[in-house]
């Protein structure tokens, strides 16, 4: 082999041939292909936190004086500070690089080559491209025509391969949940059960304190979306003591770095501040959704987290989400299987939904007009 000819010959399959994750797009490359200041387009593309952080984050961050310390490899405080704040015992905290990078260290901990790993599709996209890259086998159990889980056939696909089982709740992108009973009726068939509760502030309904009763229970929370820290990257898991001491071991030394570290102790300083934004982001999700209700090309669906997911009936969702993009608005658009023709549209401040609603009744006229 000489220079890169031939590098696909060395690289493992599977990465061959995924397709890369589609991230949303910045800010600041819209601004520079439309033309117009960064801060004038309306990002509602990634479920991001349009009110930011804690004012304490950034403060304590600009006065951080350790930045040339390893941050603690053993998480002592954080996971103490976590558990108070989840209502479980330390024992069971083991935080992330983000909640992404748990899921891989599940993967790591649960599956070997051709160890199947049960997925509820459509859903969070890091679950597939994750367990793929882990050498196990996807088992994919299509979610029903309003998005919910279908119980039933997820125990049916159940084997004795079978290693784990991925629920989102509220699920990405669809913004449906998942009944408590029936993760339970999963949790109950003995097989691991990941449970990714990414926007649980939105809802007020967790599984958390539930881990203590179940051997094969786990359970993922973030800071990004509640508490504006998507940039810094802090996520944690809630597992069975044994599962976390294993995780504790397999995890890399400094995963969490000492700005994910100082945000979340600020962040746990100001609940108040912080819970009252997530409020104001439920109240204008509520909105979005009634608005979107009025518009005859699109069908919005019931959401629990901090964005609506809308089925497009007339037009393309990838025509409009790049009308969208020329009038400087950020939406996610979807076209891949059980997401045909959708679109995501993240709830932002009142200003935001004015923005998009406008807009799309715009592109709406111009649709019916054809």
């Amino acid at each position: 082999m000489t220079g890169g000819d031939g590098i696909e010959g060395l690289v493992r399959s599977v990465l061959v041939s995924q397709g890369a994750y589609s991230p949303g797009k910045a800010a600041e490359t819209l601004a520079r292909e439309i033309g117009v200041a960064a801060e004038d387009v309306i990002k509602l593309d990634a479920n991001e936190n349009v009110y930011g952080c804690s004012p304490r984050v950034n403060r304590a961050l600009a006065s951080y004086p350790y930045l040339n310390i390893y941050p603690d490899a053993t998480q002592t405080r954080i996971r103490g500070l976590l558990a108070d704040y989840a209502g479980i015992g330390a024992e069971y905290i083991v935080a992330g690089n983000g909640s992404d990078q748990l899921i891989d260290f599940i993967l790591d901990l649960l599956i070997e080559p051709g160890d199947e790993v049960i997925n509820c599709v459509p859903t969070f996209a890091m679950f597939g491209f994750r367990t793929k890259l882990h050498s196990g086998t996807l088992v994919e159990v299509p979610r029903d025509g309003d998005y919910a889980v279908d119980v039933a056939a997820v125990k049916k696909a159940i084997t004795k391969r079978t290693k784990l089982i991925l629920l989102a709740t509220p699920n990405n992108p669809t913004g449906t949940i998942t009944p408590r009973k029936d993760i339970l009726e999963l949790v109950d068939t003995g097989v691991p059960v990941l449970v990714d509760e990414a926007y649980v502030e939105f809802t007020g309904e967790t599984l958390t304190r539930l881990v203590s009763q179940y051997k094969n229970m786990m359970v993922m929370r973030t800071f990004s979306k509640w508490a504006g820290l998507a940039g810094v990257r802090i996520g944690y898991g809630i597992f069975p003591p044994r599962i976390a001491q294993y995780l504790m071991t397999i995890k890399l030394p400094y995963n969490v770095n000492a700005a994910a570290l100082v945000a979340v102790e600020e962040s746990l300083k100001d609940l108040d501040y912080l819970l009252g934004n997530v409020k104001a982001i439920v109240a204008e999700r509520e909105r979005l959704f009634k608005e979107l209700k009025k518009l005859t090309f699109l069908k919005p669906f019931p959401s629990k987290a901090n964005f609506v997911f809308c089925a497009v009936l007339k037009g393309k969702a990838s025509e409009i989400q790049r009308e969208l993009e020329r009038k400087g608005i950020l939406v996610r658009y979807f076209d891949l299987p059980l997401l045909r023709n959708s679109l995501r549209i993240s709830a932002g401040r009142p200003e935001h939904t004015d923005a998009v609603i406008k807009a799309l009744r715009e592109i709406g006229d111009g649709i019916d007009g054809k």
